[in-house]
């Protein structure tokens, strides 16, 4: 075996049962943006960015991610549809096919790590069968110095061959792509899938399941900022609910935007970078992403300007799901290293199609409790004959996909924390609509949600009259500097105030039917939270 690059001198992929012909060991960006494009894997745009194709999968594929059900997970992971098992023998087996295959191949090594609160680093290696996959995991993977590399040794081992496909019939997965977690032997096994999102996703599956259930901290689906006075902010939302835009603040130190955890004094980053969606990107809209594409970042499925190499942001024809990755010193209020204390301020941000739930209300425990396990916002209904309504979508926690434990857990760790720390304040933000649902109403605008969370962040809420929304029961503020008091309202700014009332009802028997399954689970705070159901409703 040949080996390049810096490493731990006991470093040995052989123990890994590995038994390749070359091994490049945490190479520069710059080194592994010449090999792929040596390699014709990849081009450079005008910023200099590397852009490649994932080719076949475009996105992750859930329904191919599953979990080793053994002594450690048995009776711990929630499993069904997104907790999948897998049997040990059947890992055990297609573990050796997947390193037989890599055997006399070429391969990029990466030391990285996650978890920037030192109490929880999880040190982390990845093994890739290309170099640009290989900078992706230094584009978002917290990165160890070079001291720290030469001793460091791995707590996971990622092994990622998108060029091996399984026989679904000889070893036991769905198609010829897979993503398997082994928690007893601490192996992520990657194949058929050349989609980045699929590590950088296993690990924080991984860090939902240790965190919680080894340390009782509350691992989290959300961005964090920290004003200057070391306040930090959390913002929960959804794909569509503004939690990028809303949490990249000038006038805040960027923690991270996608994956936290929550410890006792210490909200702190899983991740070294970002993984933004850049479908219609532009420097007007979210400048912060727009100039962190520069060299040492990663496009993938994105379309130049023909005769340029300018790309064309609007371009969806690959897939919606174009995205950039990013260290996140790229961005320039980033803060470093990234965790920040106990936050004072936490949003949910949900875009209600409906024209339902207020534009910001206050929580109680256990309303924050039964929203972050509801994980609710309203899609738009679509382009196809006869969808004239808005499509609810619930995901617990604000990321059901990637939880191991069943989501009441994190919900009972959320309610502790908010026990711990009564001066900490909840809110539920509807970045959607007012006046009336999608089609009559009209879009709740940006400059009204931004200086209602400026003003919640500023304690300029606390002081004011609040009143019970008598469907959802959440607190609505009377008043709002820069806010008309009408919008704060919303059934005042619906004309039909009757088709206001059958709605909310209508909403919040959603919100009663999709909890169904969590009920048998759920203590009584959070049962005593859920909506009012009524045949008459009013506001």
């Amino acid at each position: 075996m040949q080996e390049y690059g810096l490493k731990n001198s006991n470093a040995n992929l052989a123990d890994a049962g590995l038994n390749v012909a070359i091994a490049h060991w945490n190479l520069s960006s710059e080194e592994l943006t010449k090999k792929t494009i040596e390699l014709g894997q990849g081009e450079l745009n005008d910023t200099n960015a590397l852009c490649v194709s994932t080719g076949k999968f475009t996105g992750r594929s859930p329904k191919d991610k599953f979990t080793v059900k053994d002594a450690i997970t048995e009776k711990s992971v929630d499993w069904g549809d997104v907790n999948i098992p897998f049997a040990p023998e059947a890992f055990d087996k297609l573990y050796d096919k997947v390193c037989a295959y890599l055997s006399g191949k070429e391969v990029w090594v990466r030391d990285a790590y996650a978890c920037a609160d030192p109490k929880f680093r999880l040190n982390i290696r990845v093994v890739n069968e290309t170099p640009w996959a290989n900078l992706f995991c230094n584009d978002l993977f917290l990165r160890p110095t070079e001291d720290e590399i030469k001793t460091q040794t791995p707590d996971w081992t990622i092994i990622q061959a998108p060029g091996f496909q399984a026989d679904p019939a000889v070893d036991g997965t769905r198609q010829g792509n897979f993503t398997i977690v082994n928690f007893t032997r601490k192996v992520i096994l990657i194949g058929g899938s050349a989609y980045t999102g699929e590590m950088k996703k296993g690990i924080f599956g991984v860090l939902n399941f240790v965190l919680p259930h080894d340390h009782k901290v509350l691992s989290m689906h959300c961005s964090a900022n920290e004003g200057k006075d070391g306040d930090v902010a959390l913002f929960f939302g959804l794909s569509g609910t503004g939690k990028t835009t809303l949490s990249a603040d000038p006038n805040r130190a960027l923690i991270g935007d996608d994956e936290h955890g929550w410890a006792d004094g210490s909200v702190f980053n899983f991740e070294g970078g970002c993984y933004a969606k850049c479908i219609d990107l532009s420097a007007e809209k979210e400048p912060q992403i727009f100039n962190a594409i520069k060299p040492g970042a990663l496009l993938e499925n994105i379309k130049f300007i023909e005769g340029t190499k300018t790309v064309d942001y609007a371009d969806g024809s690959i897939t919606e799901n174009t995205r950039a990755a990013y260290p996140i010193f790229h961005i320039d209020n980033a803060k470093e290293p990234s965790y920040g204390g106990d936050p004072k301020n936490i949003f949910f941000l949900t875009c209600d199609a409906f024209g339902i739930l207020p534009p910001i209300s206050k929580l109680t425990k256990g309303q924050a409790m039964y929203h972050f396990i509801s994980g609710y916002t309203a899609k738009v209904a679509g382009t196809e004959v006869g969808v004239t309504e808005p499509q609810t979508t619930f995901s617990a926690c604000f990321g059901r996909v990637f939880l191991p434990l069943h989501p009441t857990k994190y919900a009972e760790l959320l309610g502790k924390k908010l026990e711990e720390h009564p001066d900490a304040k909840v809110w539920l933000i509807n970045t959607g609509w007012s006046g009336g649902a999608y089609g009559t109403g009209s879009r709740m605008s940006l400059k009204y949600t931004r200086a209602m969370i400026t003003a919640a962040l500023n304690g300029e809420l606390d002081n004011v009259e609040y009143v019970p929304h008598s469907v959802f029961g959440v607190l609505k503020p009377q008043s709002c500097p820069g806010v008309p008091a009408e919008i704060l309202n919303p059934r005042e700014t619906w004309a039909d105030k009757e088709a206001y009332d059958k709605k909310a009802n209508e909403l919040a028997g959603l919100f009663v039917k999709n909890f169904e399954k969590y009920a048998d689970q759920a203590n009584e705070e959070i049962l005593a939270a859920a909506p009012k159901v009524a045949v008459d409703v009013i506001n």
